[in-house]
């Protein structure tokens, strides 16, 4: 496994850099790819930020800043043509082709803004991924996905309304830690990679996301079901223990244990 990656899974969440963790896991497809050109245009987008917004001292002041650094003058952009283009969640071809998924997109905008010193988080919105710019009493949500536009009340409630109207259950909106939001990045490759037939590639990115969050049960769980699709049984049966190890709220233990009593012997 990656030192740099077992590092993730270690350090504590306030300590993980969104823009190089994303790089981290993006390496792991590139081995002996050279980092210092998306380093030096991460760089370059934070000292543009800073010469524009430098001095802005309010919420949407900042998410302003944001988006015509960002947005405008680099051009990062939602893919909504090609947009399960496996590509759209590797932030090495993010960087370089200035195309991404909402999730990918918010880590730049999150990451630019933190290097600032702004408060700034991933946001959870059903069904799709937004950021909130500002801790005070009022903060501005933007959509990097749309350059950077803004997202207000009317916008969010339209979002929240199209979740519920297609028959999934309600849920709420809310900032995600640094590692949620790596994990939601993996598995966007994930997903896609399983719809593609390409299971272990799947399986590959579920032992990344245990490896690098390994407080997550739901990697573990992905992990074992696909562990037996590939007859490890053995494997599976270790995803499932430790995910027991994790795991407090009842009903999900009842469901492990079930699953681990009906896997075969041996």
């Amino acid at each position: 496994m990656d030192e740099d990656l077992n590092r993730l899974g270690l350090i504590d969440e306030e300590e993980i850099a969104l823009d190089e963790a994303a790089l981290t896991l993006a390496l792991l497809d590139h081995p002996g790819t050279d980092l210092a050109s998306c380093r030096d245009l991460l760089d370059a987008m934070a000292t543009r930020l800073e010469a524009v917004g430098g001095d802005a001292e309010t919420a949407a002041a900042r998410a302003d800043a944001l988006a015509a650094v960002l947005g405008g003058m680099f051009g990062f952009a939602g893919d909504a043509e090609t947009y399960d283009d496996p590509a759209n969640a590797d932030l090495i071809r993010v960087l370089e082709r200035r195309r991404g998924l909402p999730v990918s997109l918010s880590i730049l905008w999150v990451a630019m803004a933190r290097r600032l010193g702004w408060s700034a988080d991933v946001l959870d919105v059903p069904g799709h991924v937004l950021v909130v710019v500002g801790a005070e009493a009022t903060p501005v949500i933007v959509d990097p996905f749309a350059g950077g536009v803004r997202v207000g009340a009317d916008r969010l409630a339209a979002l929240l309304d199209a979740y519920a109207g297609a028959g999934r259950a309600a849920t709420h909106v809310a900032a995600m830690p640094n590692r949620a939001v790596l994990v939601r990045l993996l598995q966007n490759q994930a997903s896609r990679a399983e719809q593609a037939g390409q299971g272990r590639r799947a399986l590959a990115l579920y032992v990344r996301m245990t490896a690098m969050a390994p407080f997550h049960p739901h990697a573990w769980w992905e992990r074992a079901r696909l562990e037996l699709v590939d007859h490890d049984v053995a494997a599976a049966r270790a995803s499932l223990g430790a995910m027991l190890e994790i795991t407090r709220e009842p009903a999900l233990r009842t469901r492990v244990m079930a699953t681990l009593d009906a896997l075969p012997a041996g």
